[in-house]
């Protein structure tokens, strides 16, 4: 299906919600921790997918806020295998060029995270082919009232006046500053909810949701959604006619 594609349209930024491993687990007997083990497969088979393609940033919503609330030994199993999988997976990551990011409320992840994720960001810093943008503990309001809190600072420093503030400024300060906004957003599992992801950046993109659960989400599925995205018309406020 990669022949297909259109390397003149592909998107610069696919953000996705990797979502579906519970459910995943819970048709084949397992708990949740089984189906969150098996994602990684397809984390590694879209970051491959996203390089052959020709896409230069991969934004995926790995841990929300929202997701502390969950049960506490689904927790600990998550962050024990964010650890485990960062370790085994940085050295390949930076072997097909991808450069690693993280963004999100890092303060509250676990140190033993915050350590891995920090070696590995060091070890990718200088790849070129993809940014891999890791959304962890993050939460698009928390992204909107910390940038408001950054920018109400500085009016109030005198850095410039109110008026001044712009679209532009606003996306200074938020935490994917140095990134292109997303042009498709991809949603698995068959939920059609943005769930607190990117509110403002997603603001123009492309909207896909597909039923596979994510551990079932391979290369083909990828390209797919971006054949999908390649047959839109993005007219951003404009009639058809004004594209000609």
């Amino acid at each position: 299906m990669l022949e297909l594609i259109n390397k003149e349209k592909i998107p610069k930024h696919i953000a996705i919600i990797m979502d579906g491993n519970g459910r995943w687990a819970k048709e084949r007997g397992k708990d949740r921790l089984f189906g969150h083990q098996h994602g990684v497969l397809s984390v590694r088979e879209v970051v491959e997918g996203c390089v052959e393609a020709g896409v230069k940033n991969l934004t995926l919503y790995a841990f929300s806020t929202e997701n502390w609330n969950r049960p506490e030994n689904e927790v600990q199993g998550l962050m024990e295998l964010l650890v485990t999988t960062i370790r085994k997976e940085a050295e390949t990551l930076s072997k097909n060029g991808v450069r690693l990011y993280v963004i999100g409320d890092l303060e509250s992840l676990p140190q033993a995270c915050r350590n891995e994720l920090d070696e590995a960001m060091s070890l990718t810093a200088g790849n070129t082919n993809l940014n891999l943008i890791l959304a962890l503990s993050y939460s698009a309001k928390w992204e909107i009232i910390e940038a408001t809190k950054k920018i109400a600072a500085c009016v109030k420093n005198g850095d410039f006046p109110i008026e001044a503030i712009t679209d532009e400024i606003f996306k200074q300060n938020l935490t994917t500053a140095n990134f292109p906004d997303p042009e498709l957003m991809i949603r698995t599992s068959g939920e059609h909810r943005i769930s607190n992801f990117l509110l403002y950046q997603l603001a123009y993109a492309e909207l896909y949701f597909t039923h596979t659960h994510w551990p079932d989400f391979r290369k083909e599925n990828l390209y797919e959604a971006i054949l999908n995205y390649q047959n839109r018309e993005r007219r951003f406020g404009k009639i058809s006619e004004q594209l000609i």
